[in-house]
């Protein structure tokens, strides 16, 4: 099983805080955390986030996250496209350097939209575009709801992907959290397109007792009736990715409730296969 979608480091961007206490403890404490956690839900490889604005030494954001990942097996680096910087050369070249440097253990890049005032269209992102397709790696875009109050919803609906995605047919991107609440949207951009995918990660946060608990329980068979419905609508059940935003919701409780979200024909692609092909591990 493969969690495409994780945070082992705080991700400074603005307004959204460390995400979870756990992020700002030492990182051998969110190493031991993960690896338990991965352990417990027969999660073999996860994919975690890299960090905003981490200096001119670390371009992708990802220095803290190869250290944790150097004692987690399986754990691995998405670093961080970042537009404010992608109109700089010489930052660009700090990038590529990285990406070459990495290959292997950096698995993807990540658009943190909506959070950063840019669209994926912007010119700034285009040459992450390229750098992906070179490096045969996929371009992740948060998409939908956001944890800060300073973001802007316009950049992070998911039809906003549509542009891109056709502009640039031999990248493969990623609609993270299905775009939530626009998760019909987003299932149209992904069954247009042949090279967009949607992770299932953040549909629901909390430390799992939600899933049982009556006060929640509208609000979880709402989520639960918009990913089905996505699912049914894109027709591509080798598009979706399981991922839990941990640790913004533990990973078996999740793991548990997309194998009940999604059809059971489909878990062997959800839960491994497609993350496999998508991130060539």
């Amino acid at each position: 099983m493969i969690d495409t979608h994780v945070h082992v480091v705080s991700p400074n961007l603005p307004g959204a805080g460390s995400l979870a206490g756990v992020l700002r403890a030492p990182p051998e404490i969110v190493g031991s955390a993960i690896r338990r956690e991965m352990k417990e839900a027969g999660v073999s490889a996860a994919f975690a986030m890299g960090e905003w604005d981490a200096g001119p030494d670390d371009p992708l954001g990802i220095a803290k996250t190869l250290r944790i990942a150097n004692v987690v097996p399986g754990l691995r680096a998405i670093g961080v496209a970042d537009p404010v910087k992608g109109g700089d050369p010489d930052h660009l070249r700090r990038v590529e350097a990285a990406l070459k440097e990495h290959a292997g253990r950096v698995v993807a890049l990540k658009g943190y939209l909506g959070y950063l005032h840019y669209g994926p269209d912007h010119a700034h992102y285009r040459r992450y575009y390229e750098l992906a397709e070179h490096f045969k790696i996929p371009v992740v875009f948060h998409t939908g709801d956001t944890y800060s109050p300073y973001a802007k919803l316009k950049y992070a609906h998911p039809l906003g992907v549509d542009e891109v995605a056709v502009d640039h047919p031999r990248t493969n991107f990623v609609l993270a959290h299905v775009g939530n609440p626009w998760t019909v949207d987003a299932a149209e951009v992904i069954y247009k397109n042949l090279n967009v995918w949607a992770d299932l990660s953040g549909i629901v946060v909390g430390d799992g007792t939600e899933f049982e608990n009556e006060e929640y329980a509208d609000g979880i068979a709402d989520a639960a009736d918009r990913i089905r419905k996505a699912f049914r609508y894109c027709e591509r059940p080798n598009r979706f990715l399981f991922g839990t935003d941990w640790p913004l919701i533990p990973l078996a409780a999740y793991r548990d409730w997309i194998a009940d979200v999604i059809p059971s024909a489909h878990h062997d692609q959800v839960f491994e296969e497609n993350a496999r092909v998508l991130f060539r591990v």
